[in-house]
């Protein structure tokens, strides 16, 4: 006679970068157990591999490419995952400011973190009187292949080959150029051509891209000092 199978809750939230609703369900044990294993190799690429094959397999909603999703998007969902299924609270230690190197350890609510967009961000830029440019957010596939890849390549090598792969399309009144249509040497070329002033434009699209945040209170118990600090991105909660 077979075992019975054990209900498990689904839950929805909304994708920061498309508003669209999704539902995702906890992990389970065996899911977790990946994550633990990942994390006690303290490699980041296996950490951010596992936690790309959770919510794989958490997410429910069909259609969902977890591959194409940007990094915030990862993250965010990771989050919520994560206090549905291990609690809705986190507690991290904090490097007091003032002094350097006391640990403050703090508890933080999972559903107080949010995905935040600066005002001025911008997907469009315009490069001049003529041609604009529109960005795509770099996905978890393109933030691993430029962070983690074993080659000694330059690290400004891997910065062009990220920006590349993030501009979607070049228009201007009459044509549009895809960059699905390019070649990657194409792409980073035209980047090449670009002068200082075009360039940070792009620069201020990464700056400014949404990203999981949460400002704190700390005191530092041994000088009282009261600091805030801006808590940035999932490896500032997950450590």
């Amino acid at each position: 006679m077979p075992l019975p199978k054990i209900a498990t809750p689904t839950y929805e939230l909304v994708l920061p970068s498309t508003k669209k609703t999704i539902s995702y369900r906890p992990f389970l044990v065996k899911e977790e157990k990946l994550l633990v294993l990942a994390l006690e190799s303290e490699d980041s690429k296996q950490i951010t591999t596992a936690v790309k094959a959770v919510i794989k397999n958490c997410v429910t909603t069909r259609g969902v490419k977890v591959d194409q999703l940007p990094t915030f998007d990862i993250e965010y969902l990771f989050l919520n995952i994560r206090g549905k299924s291990v609690g809705e609270e986190v507690e991290v230690n904090i490097t007091a400011p003032d002094d350097g190197e006391t640990q403050i350890p703090v508890t933080i609510a999972l559903d107080e973190i949010k995905v935040v967009e600066s005002e001025d961000h911008n997907k469009q830029i315009k490069l001049d009187d003529e041609l604009m440019m529109e960005m795509r957010y770099p996905s978890l596939d393109q933030f691993i292949k430029n962070n983690f890849s074993d080659t000694d390549e330059l690290n400004i090598e891997k910065s062009f080959e990220l920006v590349a792969s993030c501009i979607d399309k070049i228009y201007n009144e009459d044509e549009v150029w895809s960059t699905s249509d390019c070649t990657k040497k194409e792409v980073v070329e035209f980047l090449e051509g670009m002068n200082s002033l075009q360039f940070k434009q792009i620069e201020k699209f990464f700056e400014t891209m949404p990203k999981l945040s949460h400002t704190v209170e700390v005191v530092n118990p041994k000088t009282k000092e009261k600091s805030t600090i801006v808590l940035e991105g999932l490896s500032s909660f997950f450590a």
